[in-house]
Parts: C-alpha cells; structure tokens; sequence
C-alpha cells in the first residue's frame, strides 16, 4: 500500500471508525429475524415473470423460463473479511432462502464491487460453473467461475433466451477506497416481450427515461429505496425511485435495498412507508415489501393503463 492509500484509509478510520464500532456491538446484541415469508420456486410457473426478494437487493428472477440471482448477499454478515471473519454489519433479517433453497441458476447478476452486492462469501458457495454477468472492470472478483460476462453500458448477452443488457445508473463503484476503475450499473432484461430493470444501487437520475424510446412499458422496475441519508448523492430516496419507475413507463415498481442491513440513518421502516406514500392512488404498483414475498406479473384492468404520473422528489 502506498504513502497516499494509506492516507485514505487512515482518514476514513478517523471519520467512521468510532460509529462503525459502535453499531457492530449493537448487532450482535440482537437476534437475527426470520424473514416473514418464504418463497416457494418449485412451484413457479415458466410461462411469465415472477420474482422474489430474499433481501437486501438479492432478488430471485423467473422470467419465462430464464432463472437469474441478483447482487447475491445471503450470509450473516457483509463487509471486509480478516482472519476468517467477517467485518462488518449483520443482518437485521435472515434471507428469504439459504443458498442451498436456491433452484438451479441460468446466470448471477452482479451490479458493482460494493460488498453488500457482491459478498464473495456468499459468491463463493455458488458452483465454478455458475455464468456470471458483471459489469466492466469487474471480472477479477469473479475468478473462481469459469464463465464470466464483463458488460459495458450498452453491450448485452444472451441467456437462455433473454437479453441482459448493461445500463447506466448514478453510483460509484470502488470495492475500496482507492480502487477507482471499477464500473457499476444495472441491467435491462427482456425475453418474451417482457422487460425488467434491475437499478442495483442508484441516486436519483433521469437515464432511465431513455427506456421509453424503446419500450411500451418496462413490466417491472426493481429498484432501491434504502440508504440516502446522508447517502442522498449516491442513494435514491423513495420519492426519487418512484418517479424513476414513472419516468422509463414501469408498470410496477419493486422496492429494495431497505431492511436487511443497517446501513445508514434513516429509521428502518421508514423507506417502505416513505414509498406508500409516494403510491397513494397506485398502491397496486408497489411488488412486495417485505423479505421473503414472491410476486407473479398480474394481468392489468383496462382501468390500471399506464400513465405516467410523476410523483415530486423530495430530500431525505
């Protein structure tokens, strides 16, 4: 480690160090919760889109028969890992399926390099078999697969008869301090005549009303919620992921990114309530918010048309 990472680590210490410590000896004060529903993806048809939150932004995909894992984060705990443990915080809720529930994968989706999205713990425990689809700059996190797909904005893949495309979002995307080439994004996945966006982490931006060029409708934009205070700049806050999912013509919107781990200082229900309130008039719009929920695409009433009502952003 050179004179100027050193800098910044010790800096970054100095500034958190005190708080991070603090909330550590809080978790482990506390049990960690079983998650109020389970989900049952034996049973899940092949013929549309259904999906679960196991948590955090770990989401199970079906979509006509392509199965996706998002941002996998299933183990007790997120962070650095010394000497065998894991630094860092611990669930608040434990994953709506262990990884052995978990059916068998066409492909992990992987954001970017922040260790609440891409936990190697929990990527280590997948098969050396598993296809794997980052972003670019990436692919090194990945080396113990034998299958990676590095994508840059734009570029897309084909999986088992879906097309995951790399899309822009407003993040960052260093696993550490000074680890400045990574990227980070979303991804745009359409089979069937069925589109989903998977926003991993985002501030608020106006990119995603580029998909309305292209699109009738995005079926269903699962997009995070958690997280922006005082990350306003790199966290969407509810207001702000409600307009996003009006803005590329979503039908429904899948909160994420909220009440699995402690990470910032926004009250833990307060993301979901923010959210609902953001949806009165639309409530039918918001797929699951609660860990462990599975939701199957719904036939729309004639009454239910999309129309893009934007909802103001507001602060944290």
């Amino acid at each position: 480690m050179n004179a100027k990472s050193l800098r910044a680590y010790l800096k970054f210490v100095r500034q958190h160090g005190f708080s991070f410590l603090k909330q550590r000896r809080q978790d482990r004060l506390r049990p960690i919760l079983p998650a109020p529903f389970k989900p049952e993806p034996a049973a899940w048809s092949n013929d549309d889109l259904t999906v679960a939150w196991l948590g955090h932004a770990t989401v199970l995909i079906n979509l006509c028969g392509t199965w996706l894992l998002t941002d996998p984060a299933l183990q007790s705990y997120i962070g650095v890992r010394i000497g065998g443990t894991t630094i860092g915080p611990r669930r608040l809720v434990a994953p709506g399926l262990s990884i052995g529930e978990i059916p068998p994968l066409d492909a992990l989706l992987v954001s970017h390099a922040h260790m609440d999205h891409c936990d190697l713990g929990t990527l280590k425990k997948f098969p050396r078999d598993a296809r794997v689809i980052v972003q670019s700059g990436n692919r090194d996190l990945m080396w113990r697969f034998r299958t990676v797909d590095e994508l840059a904005w734009g570029q897309s893949v084909e999986v088992n008869g879906a097309t995951i495309e790399a899309i822009e979002v407003n993040h960052w995307g260093a696993r550490r301090l000074t680890d400045k080439h990574r990227g980070y994004g979303g991804f745009l996945v359409t089979k069937a005549g069925r589109a989903v966006v998977f926003g991993g982490d985002t501030a608020y931006t106006q990119v995603f009303s580029n998909l309305k060029a292209r699109f009738s409708h995005i079926d269903l934009a699962i997009l995070p919620i958690g997280a922006y205070d005082p990350y306003i700049h790199a966290h969407a806050n509810p207001e702000q992921a409600w307009r996003m999912s009006h803005e590329m013509g979503a039908r429904f919107i899948m909160p994420m990114h909220h009440s699995t781990f402690r990470l910032s200082r926004e009250p833990l229900d307060e993301p979901i309530s923010r959210l609902m309130k953001a949806a009165i008039g639309e409530e039918w719009r918001v797929a699951l918010t609660q860990p462990g929920e599975t939701w199957i695409l719904p036939m729309l009433e004639p009454s239910q048309a999309y129309e893009p009502l934007l909802a103001e952003s507001v602060s944290p």
